[in-house]
């Protein structure tokens, strides 16, 4: 279980964004943007041995060659306000069998992102992931922010689009982190250092589905590129929001009508008064019949 870093850059107070795969894949299209607009170079990575099962194994004429493992790499910018450190993922390490960090294994890559993080300087750690909500495909996702420390909630108030922490509690009794997310900025908070994690909406009808969700990233992307003060061209990130937007719109098209008129009724300029709120049993439909659409047909 080692660190392997090939480079050593001299980065004045860099800070770190982490990211794993999750829903909509919104923390690893945050930060793999973020990476290459800034050019971002390979800085080292975690040995996967100890974290990951292999994903498959190469043959070169009938011979096994090569296990083939998740990667866990360090990246490194250095712009001209501020230098950056990336840890972008392959997959969340787990001692059991679901898809999202849990157990000694996850709390232990944590810690080992950090040690890395400290030896360049690091005071500060963003993670990225997914808030799945009761939101419309149509609207703009906004960015829930949650810090792991009471000081920072202050900084929140400049940024735009983001649901602040005191908004969360008004609607949630207890907000849950889940993953490597919720473990990173733990582990952070142990160590004095302050951090933030940023998660993108995704409807709640979407969470399932086997794509992406480029809208949440990008709503995260600006927040991020407010707080960091760089420059972020758009437009390959928009491209790829439409086609996925398409493909949402086919399996829309799809859904019966009772199902498609519930989910309207999310959307941001629907009129309450008319249709009456969304209730546990209408939700529950919502997302059996679109469970139903992505299972193998007898």
């Amino acid at each position: 279980m080692r660190t392997r870093i090939t480079k050593r850059p001299k980065l004045r107070e860099p800070d770190l964004i982490a990211c794993w795969p999750g829903i909509g894949n919104v923390g690893v299209i945050t930060a793999d943007v973020i990476r290459k607009q800034t050019g971002g170079e390979q800085l080292g990575y975690i040995e996967p041995w100890d974290f990951f099962y292999p994903k498959a194994v190469t043959i070169d004429q009938g011979e096994l060659t090569a296990l083939d493992f998740p990667l866990s790499h360090f990246y490194y910018s250095e712009t001209e306000k501020r230098d950056l450190l990336f840890f972008i993922a392959g997959e969340q390490p787990s001692d059991g069998y679901s898809s999202y960090a849990q157990g000694e294994q996850a709390y232990k890559m944590a810690n080992m992102v950090l040690d890395v993080a400290q030896k360049f300087g690091c005071k500060r750690v963003y993670t990225s992931g997914a808030a799945v909500t009761y939101m419309h495909h149509s609207a703009r996702p906004r960015v829930w922010a949650v810090p792991n420390s009471k000081h920072l909630l202050e900084e929140t108030d400049d940024w735009n689009n983001v649901v602040k922490v005191s908004e969360l509690k008004e609607k949630e009794e207890n907000i849950r982190i889940t993953g490597m997310n919720g473990i990173m900025l733990g582990a952070a908070r142990k160590r004095g250092i302050d951090g933030f994690c940023l998660m993108g909406e995704v409807p709640v009808y979407l969470q399932g589905l086997p794509f992406a969700y480029p809208k949440a990233s990008k709503s995260v992307i600006e927040v991020l590129s407010y707080i960091l003060n760089i420059n972020i061209d758009y437009k390959r990130l928009d491209k790829l929001a439409a086609r996925n937007q398409k493909e949402i719109l086919r399996l829309y098209k799809h859904l019966p009508k009772a199902t498609i008129e519930l989910i309207d009724r999310l959307a941001k300029n629907a009129e309450p008064t008319d249709t009456g709120p969304i209730t546990e049993k209408d939700k529950q439909q919502i997302l059996d019949e679109i469970d139903k659409f992505f299972k193998p047909k007898p």
